[in-house]
């Protein structure tokens, strides 16, 4: 079986970093779930990732699906995310969003490749301009789940998940979920798989509002420089390139890849 993600920071994996300073995320933990039950029945598992942070939609469903349906041999399952970068630039046009998703799933289905798409995990309940970007995301969820019921397409809707809002799923730049986050989301993509039970919460972890210099602090480290980034037309995933771009064979792991 082969499977590739495409996508952003979500799909690359920002978030749930090792300790040499590479990215696992949701994707990885999802080929080594995967990997684990094709082993039972005999059979393995090649992935790619092509999914790079910063990304818009327009490249995800134009450069990165591109070479992903050219791969040789081709994808048996392709895992899909994107318009979360869209969803915070001014101007957006949530319709056009839309409508390259549904592109994107035609493209996949005339290729005879399973597409599984999912909607990204919701931020906003600690974001500046939160309510905005809530909005947005909220309608591209159900634009997008009407999209996937009309091809019979399997949807992962994480932006509705009420447990993955919490705190404790989420990483210092309150944007990109953490190792835990990421883990979740594995376990819901495995769940509508077939291979995994659906996720219980995680377990309690220190909670408490956030101070005013925590508030400071993260001004300071992220949102600021998200901002000149955006002046100088600057993305976080310039000059980047895929983690796996070719077929890597993903050996079973010895432990459940998910605890």
């Amino acid at each position: 079986m082969r499977y590739a993600a495409i996508g952003d920071s979500f799909s690359e994996g920002v978030g749930d970093e090792l300790p040499d300073g590479s990215v696992r995320g949701w994707t990885d933990l999802v080929a080594a779930g995967l990997s684990a039950g094709l082993a039972g029945r005999g059979e393995r598992l090649e992935y790619a990732n092509l999914a790079i942070r910063g990304r818009l939609l327009r490249p995800i469903v134009t450069t990165q699906l591109d070479a992903v349906l050219a791969l040789r041999p081709a994808a048996d399952l392709i895992t899909f995310n994107g318009g979360g970068n869209d969803m915070m630039r001014p101007g957006v046009d949530l319709a056009d969003l839309v409508a390259m998703i549904e592109q994107a799933i035609r493209r996949c289905a005339d290729a005879g490749v399973r597409l599984v798409v999912l909607s990204g995990a919701d931020p906003t309940g600690q974001l500046p301009f939160g309510r905005t970007i809530r909005r947005r995301g909220d309608y591209l969820t159900a634009a997008t789940a009407e999209v996937c019921a009309r091809y019979d397409v399997t949807m992962v809707n994480v932006f509705d998940d009420e447990e993955i809002r919490d705190h404790r799923y989420w990483s210092p730049d309150r944007l990109h979920l953490n190792s835990v986050g990421h883990r979740r989301v594995a376990d819901l993509v495995l769940h509508a798989l077939g291979f995994a039970e659906f996720p219980g919460p995680a377990a309690p972890g220190a909670e408490g509002r956030r101070r005013v210099a925590d508030n400071l602090r993260y001004y300071g480290e992220h949102v600021l420089p998200w901002i000149q980034r955006r002046l100088r037309g600057r993305s976080s995933g310039d000059d980047r390139d895929p983690k796996y771009a070719r077929w890597e064979l993903i050996e079973p792991p010895a432990q459940s890849p998910l605890r």
